[in-house]
């Protein structure tokens, strides 16, 4: 079977992986960082199935996070975007404690290291749901790129601009590969009920769900686009083979 999965939005059921059964905590990273309607946003409809799928494998916290771009805090932001899920805990990146994370990378694209909230490495499983939204090849990204809210505007400043100040030509491409390494994402859905392309928005009626790497290189490809942070991912997975495979060979046997 396809580790990416493309559903009907009408009739999408929601099929967690075995590992959801056994978690305490699952935090979701919904794509709402303005009141806007989908596609701007993940949908309602697809984040009520989400949920459904969850309930019927666990009775575990089900936490969303957001770092919303506006003054509203994210609570304000999800209820006037039909978020009002029970059994639902809403947390703003703004109210949380970060932890300084070291890039597992050995030469990072960005960052050495990443500040995320506290609350992100308490949970046991990290869902990315974002919107198939692409306004230009520069700037694409689907659930990886969504995981970009969870960036404190304490530590990079709101829009990240306090990176932009710090690097002259801020690769967000790079980022986006840094923090795939730093914070782990355990799987994406796109929700395309409607997809944006450039200007135009139209009816798609399509739910991605599997790998997060694996979900937005499809949506690329349906997109025309290429997301450089996908090319950048695989490099860095081949910088970690490389140094494990030397460290491998350099490590003294047992009977030394």
């Amino acid at each position: 079977m396809e580790s990416t999965m493309i559903y009907s939005a009408q009739d999408f059921k929601f099929n967690p992986p075995r590992k959801v059964a056994f978690a305490r905590r699952i935090l979701i990273k919904p794509d709402a960082s303005v009141v806007a309607a989908h596609p701007a946003t993940t949908s309602r409809e697809t984040l009520a199935a989400v949920i459904a799928g969850i309930r019927r494998h666990s009775d575990a916290d089900i936490i969303f996070l957001e770092g919303p771009s506006v003054s509203e805090r994210a609570h304000e932001v999800f209820k006037q975007l039909g978020y009002d899920f029970p059994r639902v805990i809403a947390v703003d990146v703004r109210d949380c404690s970060y932890v300084e994370v070291e890039n597992l990378l050995p030469k990072p694209f960005v960052l050495q290291s990443i500040w995320v909230p506290n609350v992100v490495l308490s949970c046991d499983f990290l869902i990315s749901v974002s919107s198939f939204r692409v306004v230009d090849e520069a700037t694409c990204g689907f659930t990886l790129k969504n995981m970009l809210g969870l960036l404190p505007a304490a530590k990079y400043g709101p829009g990240l601009s306090l990176l932009r100040e710090k690097f002259h030509r801020l690769d967000l491409h790079g980022l986006i590969a840094d923090l795939y390494f730093t914070l782990p994402c355990d799987l994406g859905i796109i929700d395309s009920r409607l997809r944006q392309v450039g200007g135009r928005v139209e009816p798609f009626g399509r739910v991605f769900v599997g790998d997060p790497a694996e979900v937005d290189a499809r949506a690329a490809q349906l997109a025309g686009v290429r997301a450089r942070y996908l090319d950048l991912i695989e490099m860095g997975r081949s910088m970690l083979l490389h140094r494990d495979s030397i460290e491998n060979v350099e490590a003294p046997s047992a009977n030394d």
